[in-house]
Formats: C-alpha cells, sequence, structure tokens
C-alpha cells in the first residue's frame, strides 16, 4: 500500500510486528491479527507505538533533539555550521510520522471503545481517559513545535472505512486545541475521584498500563500535573490567563481533589525493569553521545560552577584529558576554535554514568521540580511571596534528589563518583546572591530565577519542555553566533511544518501556508 500521509494510514498497533522484542510481542500481540481486539491492547498499543519518544531513544536523541532543541536550548554545546538554525527535514519529518502514528492508535482505541455496549463503555472508562491523557500530552509537544495542526479529522481512515477521499483533514487552530484538551482534562479529574474500577478491568489495567501500572492515584497527578503545566503554558495569552490562574489556582489549593506531583517517589515517568525488553540497552548511549552530541555549553557550565551548583558533578564530568577543569563549549568561537577543543577531550560533557550509560535511565514525563516551579511562578504572580519561595526552593532541592536518583539506578561506573553535598552545601547554594530568592527585589527577577532553574532541571533530559519554557518567559540569557549565510540567522521561534504536507494534504496545507514561517510564534508565545 502506498502511504499517501501517515495520519491517515491506521496501524493498529504500530511497530509491533517489526519488534524484535519478543518478550513484549508475548504479552501484547498484534490486534491486527486477531479476529477480535480489546480497548485494553489497543491502549497498550498506543504507549508502545510511542517508545522511543518517551523513553530515551537513538532516534529522538540523534536525530531530532542533537541537532534541534538541544541547541535552542544551549543545554549542548556544538561546533557552528551554515544553516544550523533551520530544523532538518529528518527531524521535523520523524517527529510529525510519530505523532500522528500515535494519533492513528489512538483513533483505534476510539473506534473499539465506541462499539462496545453502555454497560461495556462503563467498565472500560478507565482505559479512555488514561489513553486521552497521554495522548493529550503528547499532542501539546507538537502544538508547541508547529502551532496549527491537523487534528479533530486526522486518523479517520479506518473510522472513514478507508476512503482516502474522505480522510484528508483539515488543520485545527491551536488555540482550540489546547481549550478541547484543559476541557476534558478539568473533566478527568473530576472523573477519576468518583470512578470505580471493577476487580477484573483493574487486573487488566495493571498488565496493560507501560506508564503507572494500573495505579488510579498517580493517574490522578498526571492528569492534574499535566492541567497544571498546559494551563501555565497558556498562561499569557489573553484567551486563557483569567481560566488559566483560576484553574491553577483551583488545583493548587485542593490537594486531595487535585493532587500534582510533590516528590520524586511520585513522579510520572517510564520506568525500566529488564534491559532490552523495550528498546535496546545502549540506545541512550548512542543518541546522545554519537558525534559529540553530549558536549555541555558555556553557558550551563558557567551558571553551575559560578554558583556552586550542588547538581554539577551529577548531570555533567570534566572531559577525559581536562584534568578535572570543567569548561563548556563557548558558541561564540569561530569554528576551527571550537573544533579544537572538541578533539583536545578537554570540553565537559553530560556525566555517562548518571545519563547516557545509565541503562535504567527512565521515560521522565512530568517530575517533581518541574511541577514545584509551576506552583511557584502562580504564587508569584499572585503575590504570595513566601509560597512562591518556598516552592522555589523545594524544587532545587527536588531536582538534586531527582539526579541523585537517577545515578543510584545507573549499572554503569565510568564517570567519577559524584561529589554529594552536605545540608550546609545546599543552603548555601539557595543564598548565593545569583540564586537567593530573597536577593531578587522584583517580579521579574524572581520569575528569572525560576526560568533558570527550569533550564538547569531540564537541560537534555527534556528538551522540548525546555524549549517551550525558554521561549514562553524569556528570560535565560543566551547569546548565539548568527549565520549571516541564513535569512534564519538565529533559532527559530518554532518548527517549520513537514514537506509532506505540501505534497499530500496540498489543499488543507495551504490554508496554513502563510503562517509556516520559522520566525512566527506560538500562540502562548508573548515575548
Amino acid at each position: 500500500m502506498k502511504i499517501k500521509s501517515l495520519y491517515l494510514y491506521v496501524l493498529l498497533v504500530a511497530g509491533l510486528t517489526s519488534c524484535s522484542y519478543s518478550e513484549f510481542e508475548d504479552s501484547y500481540t498484534d490486534p491486527s491479527k486477531l479476529s477480535e481486539t480489546t480497548v485494553g491492547k489497543q491502549f497498550s498499543g498506543m504507549i508502545y507505538s510511542n517508545r522511543e519518544f518517551v523513553l530515551p531513544s537513538y532516534w529522538n536523541y540523534f536525530v531530532i533533539h542533537r541537532i534541534t532543541n538541544n541547541r535552542y536550548n544551549q543545554a549542548t554545546g556544538w561546533v557552528n555550521v551554515e544553516n544550523q538554525y533551520v530544523p532538518g527535514s529528518a527531524a521535523v519529518n520523524d517527529r510529525w510520522n510519530s505523532y500522528y502514528n500515535v494519533l492513528a492508535q489512538y483513533r483505534e482505541i476510539q473506534k473499539v471503545y465506541n462499539a462496545l455496549s453502555a454497560e461495556q463503555k462503563a467498565d472500560q472508562r478507565i482505559y479512555m481517559i488514561t489513553a486521552s491523557t497521554f495522548f493529550y500530552d503528547y499532542t501539546q509537544q507538537v502544538i508547541d513545535l508547529h502551532g496549527d495542526i491537523p487534528w479533530t479529522e486526522a486518523g479517520m481512515l479506518s473510522t472513514n472505512g478507508g476512503d482516502y477521499s474522505q480522510s484528508y483533514p483539515a488543520y485545527d487552530n491551536a488555540e482550540d486545541i489546547y481549550t478541547k484538551m484543559l476541557d476534558d482534562l478539568a473533566a478527568f479529574a473530576d472523573e477519576l475521584n468518583t470512578i470505580t474500577v471493577k476487580a477484573s478491568v483493574a487486573a487488566e489495567f495493571k498488565t496493560q498500563d507501560l506508564i503507572n501500572k494500573g495505579n488510579v492515584e498517580k493517574w490522578k497527578t498526571y492528569v492534574n500535573s499535566l492541567r497544571l503545566k498546559m494551563l501555565t503554558r497558556v498562561s499569557g495569552s489573553s484567551t486563557f490567563s483569567a481560566r488559566s490562574n483560576t484553574e491553577i489556582g483551583k488545583i493548587l489549593s485542593s490537594p486531595g481533589s487535585y493532587p500534582v506531583v510533590i516528590a520524586n517517589a511520585g513522579n510520572i515517568q517510564w520506568d525500566v525493569y529488564t534491559l532490552g525488553t523495550i528498546l535496546p540497552a545502549n540506545t541512550f548511549q548512542s543518541g546522545l553521545e554519537d558525534w559529540s552530541g553530549n558536549l555541555a555549553s558555556k553557558a550551563i557550565i558557567d551558571h553551575m560552577l559560578g554558583n556552586a551548583d550542588p547538581r554539577l558533578t551529577y548531570v555533567f564530568e570534566p572531559g577525559e584529558e581536562a584534568e578535572g577543569v570543567y569548561m563548556g563549549l563557548d558558541p561564540l568561537m569561530n569554528g576551527t576554535d571550537q573544533n579544537e577543543l572538541v578533539v583536545s577531550n578537554t570540553l565537559t560533557i553530560y556525566n555517562r554514568s548518571t545519563i547516557s550509560r545509565n541503562q535504567y535511565f527512565p521515560g521522565v514525563i512530568i517530575t517533581a521540580s518541574e511541577v514545584h516551579l509551576l506552583a511557584a511562578e502562580y504564587y508569584l504572580k499572585n503575590n504570595q511571596g513566601a509560597m512562591a519561595k518556598t516552592h522555589y526552593e523545594t524544587a532545587i532541592k527536588q531536582s538534586l534528589a531527582f539526579y541523585q536518583s537517577l545515578r543510584s539506578l545507573s549499572n554503569n561506573a565510568i564517570s567519577p563518583d559524584p561529589i554529594v553535598p552536605t545540608n550546609a552545601d545546599i543552603a548555601a547554594y539557595l543564598a548565593k546572591g545569583p540564586i537567593s530568592w530573597d536577593a531578587a527585589t522584583t517580579e521579574t527577577a524572581k520569575l528569572k530565577l525560576i526560568a533558570e532553574q527550569k533550564w538547569l532541571h531540564f537541560n537534555v533530559i527534556q528538551p522540548n519542555e525546555n524549549w517551550a519554557e525558554l521561549r514562553r518567559l524569556g528570560l535565560v540569557e543566551l547569546t548565539f553566533w548568527a549565520d549571516q549565510s541564513n535569512q534564519q540567522s538565529l533559532p527559530p521561534t518554532r518548527w517549520n511544518l513537514p514537506g509532506q504536507e505540501e505534497t499530500y494534504n496540498q489543499e488543507n496545507y495551504s490554508v496554513v501556508q502563510g503562517d509556516d514561517k520559522l520566525t512566527n510564534k506560538i500562540f502562548w508565545d508573548m515575548n
């Protein structure tokens, strides 16, 4: 079959037929080869189809993040080249195709669920809530890269009986999609407080749920933490500002009804229990380290060194020939000098034992540190300084504990042992002038502290969130080499749409073509 556009083509469980991981295949048979499928199996298939964009993978890091977000965030250092600020077609196409593959999976869940009786739907409701939450999380990321995308009508080929002529999707307005998702997530948050899951369904859900292992309480925290993140993301938009403030206040003031992630034990993440069952065990290593993709930037090293950041030795390690000296790559150096530094092995790299060679590194979705920083921003803007300070400082402590926990999971010891900070070290960091909440005398100065801590915490671990928050807040001071050979001389403010849209979905693409520019901001970007 010739695939005209991936979001037209519905794979029932994409990737399973070609997957070499027999343990997973034995547990989750390809529903396309069965006379019958179930909502639960479709749910697992949807999550599994997105494994390389949740768990750290070679494809996501080397093909996509290495040449896009990690550079735009200056989480990494790299040797300047011409045309470096235009997102590569492979990165754009692969990310796009992955999303519409997941969307097609989600449509199949809806299709199977909608064919059930009313009683069966009630029994299987937990799957639709959780599948939608996971899907909306991914949708938000794609909107934050591109803006308007095909959505309401996308992935409907199977539902439309294979009729291509009825299945080319129009583009939805990004604000409209955000509205729909926020409406649904708010309803899910309330519904999860009253839902009853039958014992037989709960037992199946525990097996099929690859993220939270059937823990409904953790799905509550996922739903509400995702709401908090998305509401904050759009809070600067006139369309959402009042709603965001009201709903965030309701979430944070009602932890019994709307719990969020407050400690690392409750982080939303895809844990690795048995090596090689989902992804090859070395995929993160090659994805981040190949072609010097794990070099630290001067900006991030200078910030951590200059403020005695207690996370430094957990997140980074000196180059092999650096004699213990930490040094990031300066983006303003000429290319020849940059290359000389790269080959000298004196540049700081991301800590291999904590991160890239840690074969038990989880797929990070939402962490406690991120949630506390979101709360700090809300309280700051609502003149509750003491609460804002508490969440800000808690976020830093949770971030340190997060990286310490990652190192404790690792089965690799190639990197030097981290320096374990004392309570006094942590207190000194929090009291240091450039970090201290009390030393920042204006709301903007305090918001800048929050922005910088997000940047430090996300680094290469959450590149999409990092880039979105850098653009939204616009308060982390990064200087880039200007590429005078290209019209796009500095990092873009969004990704362009993939070329296949103009080729295969031309009529609908033509409606948004005039806005398909790297300099056009996403609607929530007020800078």
